[in-house]
């Protein structure tokens, strides 16, 4: 069985842009879903990404963070962390949906809907390489990078 075609999807996105997933064919997609803008999590997450990020573009690799943000708080996180790459605004949760991010989660004892820190690969051809569910943080974004390479 081959792996799965990604759909297509177009989002907005920090810096005045707009995202289309098939714009990127050719490339390499990594997208990570995380929770909140400028949480300590995120913040940890989106560093690691940063720090990382010349080597994934060695390896003709795009990274675009997606949370339900807006695109104002998405713009003020990339600009405090000065991220290299782009943050989607899924406000709608639209592609939360296609990846199945959205969960019900405990939180200080009531349950919540909300994003499960969750990142995928997407190869060159568009097709679905690898996805990681309930991401721990520390080392994921190099964890990723690694995996990356061997496509």
């Amino acid at each position: 069985m081959s792996d799965p075609q990604v759909a297509d999807f177009t989002l907005p996105a920090t810096s005045g842009q707009t995202f289309t997933l098939f714009a990127q064919h050719g490339k390499k997609v990594v997208i990570y879903f995380y929770p909140k803008d400028s949480t300590p999590g995120c913040t940890t997450e989106a560093m690691e990404f940063r720090d990382s990020y010349p080597d994934f573009l060695a390896t003709h690799a795009v990274i675009v963070g997606v949370s339900r943000d807006s695109l104002k708080s998405h713009e003020n996180f990339k600009a405090r962390l000065g991220l290299p790459f782009e943050l989607l605004s899924d406000a709608e949760e639209t592609l939360c949906r296609q990846f199945e991010v959205i969960k019900t989660k405990k939180m200080y004892g009531k349950e919540v809907r909300g994003i499960e820190r969750s990142t995928f690969v997407i190869d060159q051809d568009g097709v679905l390489r690898r996805a990681w569910r309930g991401v721990k943080v520390p080392g994921h974004a190099q964890e990723v990078l690694d995996f990356v390479k061997t496509l």
